[in-house]
């Protein structure tokens, strides 16, 4: 693509009405090894002031990551929430439950479980995040309602892909909701097949309800979830209960990359946490080690776009890497957590992508990463880019939770 060509892309993805027949197709892409400069634009030029960064290169490192990987973001729906059941004693006293039903855009239902804190001097920050076993997994409490959609085989209580009694608070561990409600921070969650089933062969949840057709750009399940995760802030924004400027974004694996994702697209998102993300989340996509681009979207078709596979033997031709994602959430606080033992995820990359997103949050006065090298097992590095890596392997408990607590503490507080 030549020079004008590419500096007219540059002008529509500026003005907001950029097609995608005026982004360079696959062939036309040059192959680059190393990380993309997140502080280039497409057309070559550099960016030099922070409302270049606002107007132009964010909106278009938006554009390209929907165009090539993730798919496109349907606009937003009404969110109509009608509560379901209400303890106000739950946790022996220290927390309101809220079993909650959001219908959006009169269409599609998902269930919220929230737990606030009952001892706190104002509204409660929250973490927010997407669940594998459902709400019921999540506490051992009977009046939390239990998924009526297709559910992942290989939880505990589920029978012929439907969730039982039997898997009641069989993720209580996983979640550590009263230990996080006792450091004064709300919780909320949702199944991810409440929003859409993870199943590779059929769409039936909000892919099927807001069809976006055949297209190469059409929405994958990870910018699906991730959507849902938006519209379930647009309800958390509007209770009093929840300090809508304290909002924390968290998930782990295949939900921390839908984490990622939602809080770069997100700005009401104050902190994002993606845990044990890997490939297609915090890992690079040019990096060797772990999971590669081929084998994800073999493994998961479902997750991205039809472009994004254009790419599986050519990840260097991506216009972008996983850092131009954390960039996309400067100048908030990132924190990527890992485990030794789940090389899978490229715990090492994944501390290259936070260094390669350095640059831009420096650019914008925000700090950035604080350590030089990958810390050492067990201690945080607690910058407006963080990292901590644990002993043991691919997993969430409550050892992580405690350092997402003091994280998300430390820099709320600013």
């Amino acid at each position: 693509m030549q020079r004008q060509q590419l500096l007219s892309v540059a002008c529509l993805i500026m003005t907001g009405t950029i097609l995608a027949a005026d982004l360079p197709s696959f062939d036309k892409l040059p192959a680059r090894k190393d990380l993309p400069d997140p502080l280039v634009m497409l057309d070559g030029t550099r960016v030099t002031t922070k409302d270049q960064w606002v107007k132009e290169r964010r909106p278009e490192l938006k554009k390209l990551f929907q165009h090539y990987m993730y798919g496109e973001f349907p606009p937003p729906v009404k969110v109509e929430a009608t509560v379901e059941h209400t303890d106000p004693h739950a946790l022996g006293g220290k927390a309101t439950l809220k079993d909650i039903t959001l219908t959006l855009g009169g269409k599609h239902k998902v269930h919220l479980l929230l737990v606030v804190p009952n001892k706190r001097s104002g509204p409660a920050p929250v973490f927010v995040g997407i669940n594998f076993a459902g709400n019921h997994a999540a506490l051992p409490d009977k009046a939390v309602r239990l998924p009526t959609t297709w559910m992942y085989g290989n939880r505990k209580g589920v029978k012929n892909n439907r969730a039982t009694d039997e898997g009641r608070g069989a993720e209580i561990d996983t979640w550590a909701i009263e230990q996080t409600i006792d450091r004064g921070f709300a919780v909320a969650t949702v199944y991810s097949g409440d929003i859409e089933p993870d199943d590779k062969d059929t769409r039936r949840g909000v892919q099927a309800i807001f069809d976006q057709g055949k297209s190469p750009t059409a929405w994958g399940t990870i910018a699906a979830w991730a959507w849902g995760l938006h519209r379930v802030i647009d309800y958390l924004v509007t209770l009093p209960e929840i300090d809508a400027g304290r909002i924390v974004v968290v998930g782990h694996s295949r939900l921390g990359k839908t984490a990622l994702l939602a809080g770069a697209f997100d700005e009401r998102v104050a902190v994002v946490m993606p845990h044990q993300a890997g490939m297609g989340g915090t890992a690079p996509n040019r990096g060797t080690v772990g999971e590669s681009v081929k084998r994800i979207n073999t493994s998961f078709p479902h997750w991205f776009n039809t472009h994004y596979k254009l790419f599986n033997d050519a990840p260097e031709k991506l216009p972008f890497d996983q850092h131009c994602l954390v960039a996309l959430c400067a100048p908030r606080p990132v924190l990527f957590t890992n485990a030794q033992e789940d090389s899978w995820a490229n715990p090492d990359g994944q501390f290259e992508i936070l260094q390669a997103a350095d640059s831009v949050y420096r650019f914008l006065g925000a700090g950035g990463m604080e350590a030089k090298a990958r810390p050492e097992l067990g201690k945080l590095t607690d910058g407006t880019l963080g990292y901590w890596i644990r002993t043991g392997k691919h997993s969430m408990n409550r050892d992580d939770w405690k350092i997402f607590v003091d994280y998300a503490a430390k820099h709320l507080k600013k």
